[in-house]
């Protein structure tokens, strides 16, 4: 599939349009050859590639339509068959062929979008894990190049997180975070990403956001952070930010930026928030 990587981008009608454009082809070529060639096999190739990039109902209405094809082929070239009922029971055989192809291929692609979606998930509080969150922040970093948009990026860390896990047992610790990442997760915009990294530091990514405005959306952060924690676990939070109005190098180079920031802040008292802004 690797190939033809460049239908993933393609809406689905689009890709029904290659591969019915692949179907006539073969079905002219089949017609042409006459008896002497078979082309049953290449019938296939559109139904695969409907399965795996348009989903199960495309690919079965693609097997439709190359069993009908493939019937007029073989009736318009091969005319040898002296009982039609085997005309019909070829074709059927065919068309079962599809089906089978177009049902295998969509279930396998549909499990391994399933497990890559999950690899890049936190399965604790459901939000993005470190995986997708440098994924993420590489892509930011490419467009941020492209186009010159601002973007920041956050670290933070629960404050006496241990202290939690020990007096308080690991289910009260687990439920913490999950708090946390609802917190998150309600007070950013759809544009934006919260991740988990592990443990207990959670990191943000805001597209298009520059330094004051960063400022803003980290306050308001901290402020429902401090609401949902404070009649329940005595923790704070520590954060570093990064407001990059110049794109760095790399995510390495961002990560260890903000990181530092971040531990900065663990260092010098907690429960603060330290931003830079790269200009």
């Amino acid at each position: 599939m690797r190939g033809v990587t460049f239908l993933k981008g393609l809406p689905r009608p689009a890709v029904m349009a290659i591969a019915l454009l692949l179907v006539a082809t073969v079905g002219m070529l089949d017609s042409m050859t006459g008896p002497q060639y078979s082309f049953s096999a290449f019938y296939l190739v559109p139904v695969v590639l409907t399965a795996w990039y348009a989903g199960r109902v495309y690919a079965i209405i693609m097997a439709v339509i190359g069993a009908v094809v493939w019937l007029a082929a073989d009736i318009a070239g091969k005319t040898y068959h002296e009982n039609p009922l085997v005309l019909i029971w070829n074709d059927i055989m065919e068309f079962s062929l599809f089906l089978f192809a177009a049902y295998v291929i969509s279930a396998l692609k549909g499990r391994l979008d399933r497990e890559e979606e999950v690899s890049r998930k936190d399965q604790l509080t459901g939000i993005a894990n470190r995986r997708k969150f440098r994924e993420l922040a590489a892509e930011e970093i490419r467009r941020s190049r492209r186009y010159s948009d601002p973007f920041t990026v956050i670290y933070l860390d629960i404050d006496n997180f241990k202290r939690i896990n020990d007096t308080l047992g690991h289910n009260e610790g687990d439920h913490l975070l999950c708090q946390v990442a609802t917190t998150i997760a309600a007070a950013i915009r759809e544009s934006d990403t919260v991740a988990r990294l592990g443990g207990d530091e959670f990191s943000l990514l805001l597209p298009e956001t520059g330094g004051e405005e960063a400022i803003t959306v980290a306050t308001k952060i901290h402020a429902s952070l401090k609401e949902t924690v404070e009649t329940r676990w005595p923790v704070t939070f520590s954060i570093g930010m990064v407001s990059y109005l110049k794109t760095p190098a790399s995510t390495d180079e961002m990560i260890q930026m903000v990181d530092r920031l971040m531990y900065e802040v663990k260092n010098s008292g907690k429960n603060e928030l330290r931003h830079l802004v790269i200009a």
